[in-house]
């Protein structure tokens, strides 16, 4: 079985930094496809950020240029580094891969979420 665990949520004041980690266990031989995804209250689920498998990214309109996604293939780990935090960015960010498993069969997972609050 996967798990996804999400790390590094926190109380920031506006323009504070957080990075924000999620770790896949079980076994694993890789990340393959990875993003992060945010939900505030009352508001849909938004994606943030994405990376492939070769590392390539992409990022809401609304993030670009403050937040950048990362991973780590030794640790099995993709990051989300925020910086500019803002208000509005208040919400619960869960990571969602597809996850390669030792023998080669493929898991679609989510984590349980991190909260993010930006607040003075």
């Amino acid at each position: 079985q996967v798990h996804l665990v999400e790390s590094g949520g926190g109380l920031v004041q506006p323009g504070g930094s957080l990075r924000l980690s999620c770790a896949a266990s079980g076994s694993i031989s890789r990340i393959n496809d990875a993003v992060w995804f945010r939900q505030a209250p009352g508001k849909q689920r938004e994606l943030v950020a994405g990376i492939s498998s070769g590392g390539s990214s992409t990022y809401a309109d609304s993030v670009q240029g403050r937040f950048t996604i990362s991973r780590d293939n030794a640790k099995n780990t993709v990051y989300l580094q925020m910086n500019s935090l803002r208000p509005e960015d208040t919400a619960v960010y869960f990571c969602h891969a597809v996850v390669e498993m030792i023998g080669g069969l493929r898991s679609d997972s989510w984590g349980q979420g991190t909260q993010v609050t930006v607040s003075s």
